[in-house]
């Protein structure tokens, strides 16, 4: 159709040239668009709905993450979009300034169209990335809001560059004298950039992890990781968010290894009181003879002993002569041949009982173990059930377990007195 068609017409109808020109412009204006949305529904009705039913026929669900985020849809706006920008100049030549102004909003609509597609896109990106095993280890959320940022800052300069008729390069030289401000304004955008860099390239951390950080109020499992947070759920289902630098420049531990290990440390120790250890008499010895566990030690260490004091004429009379077993000693080995028998302890991994050194609590023996059951309740109730026991043997062996004068003692040590 001739553009000049309608200004024919209505120049036939005697109206005023001022006046026909302008009528000319709506007719087209509206004619024009009219003819997008068309094409916007066409392209909406067919194109899409044929995709979008392909999609949903598919087997595999990842590509039904792109209609999750309307990509298409977004899409759909920029046909047209096309028609208009190429229509506009054709049939509105005679309107310099009019063209002008809608060509500018047409910028500013591509502009505005092509970042929500951009970042929607990048959305996708991200959950199909979520969808590989390696997303576990490798968490890219951090980089997509960084490529996200950059994306909604570029359609900012477009849309500025457009409405002040200016070039976007000249805009972004211009930008060089506000490095510093921008600089100030994204601190904490740099900041947790380079800590995402350092903890993905190290591997720090990652979503379900077990960490502590007790400055940041934090113990608990990982729940997402971005550029500026890392949310935590605690153990009492509280919510910390931490931010990301702060895990790279301050200390937190990190429970990961223990979980991938074959075994969860048990590193706990009872108190003996000092004044309740002694020399084993021959009628102790005996006593715990009859401990199945304690037999064969009993036997080669009786054995180990009377050798060594009769190949040096040790005079056994008097007890701090030669060798002697002892209580303590003898209880050490009892609790360690019980854990190698455990059926819940790794025999794999280190197990130790061992001495401490003396306090004014007593004569700390400490339990170094690693249990089979990582998960935290279970766990708990197998490290009870050990320490249980080891409390509830300490008599056998003629010894104390060390506690603090409690009131009651008191009390009872009055009425000794006082009786």
């Amino acid at each position: 159709m001739d553009r000049l068609f309608f200004l024919d017409l209505l120049a036939k109808t005697g109206l005023n040239d001022h006046v026909a020109l302008i009528l000319n412009a709506v007719i087209w204006l509206v004619l024009l668009l009219l003819v997008a949305w068309l094409i916007y529904w066409l392209t909406r009705k067919v194109v899409i709905s044929s995709i979008t039913r392909f999609i949903t026929r598919t087997k595999t669900k990842r590509d039904d993450i792109l209609l999750h985020y309307k990509i298409f849809e977004y899409l759909s706006h920029l046909v047209p979009i096309l028609f208009l920008y190429l229509a506009f100049p054709f049939f509105l030549e005679g309107y310099p300034g009019l063209l002008k102004f809608l060509q500018d909003m047409l910028g500013l609509y591509l502009v505005a169209v092509s970042v929500l597609a951009l970042n929607a896109f990048l959305n996708a990106l991200h959950a199909l990335y979520l969808t590989l095993p390696i997303s576990k280890d490798r968490p890219i959320k951090g980089y997509i809001q960084v490529v996200q940022i950059l994306v909604y800052f570029s359609g900012l300069m477009f849309i500025i560059a457009i409405l002040f008729d200016t070039s976007v390069w000249k805009l972004m030289t211009g930008l060089g004298a506000l490095a510093a401000v921008l600089m100030l304004i994204f601190k904490d955008t740099i900041l947790g950039f380079v800590a995402s860099l350092q903890i993905a390239t190290n591997d720090m951390l990652k979503p379900g992890d077990w960490i502590e950080m007790p400055g940041r109020g934090a113990d608990g499992t990982v729940e997402e990781i971005t550029l500026y947070t890392v949310k935590v759920q605690n153990w009492d289902k509280t919510i910390v968010t931490i931010p990301t630098y702060a895990l790279v420049s301050e200390s937190f531990k990190n429970w990961r290894g223990m979980e991938q290990s074959p075994g969860r440390r048990i590193k706990r120790s009872v108190y003996i009181d000092v004044k309740s250890i002694r020399f084993c008499t021959p009628e102790m010895v005996e006593k715990y003879r009859r401990i199945q566990v304690l037999k064969d030690y009993i036997d080669r260490k009786e054995k180990e002993i009377t050798e060594y004091n009769r190949k040096y004429n040790i005079d056994d009379s008097v007890l701090v002569n030669g060798r002697r077993m002892t209580n303590i000693g003898t209880f050490r080995n009892y609790v360690e041949a019980y854990l190698r028998r455990h059926p819940m302890i790794n025999q794999e991994m280190t197990l130790m009982v061992r001495q401490l050194q003396v306090t004014e609590k007593g004569l700390p023996i400490e339990v170094y173990a690693f249990c089979k059951d990582k998960q935290w309740v279970n766990y708990e109730k197998i490290q009870a059930d050990i320490f249980d026991h080891i409390f509830a043997v300490i008599p056998e062996f003629d010894l104390q377990a060390f506690q603090e004068p409690s009131g009651y003692d008191i009390l009872l040590l009055a009425k000794e007195r006082s009786g």
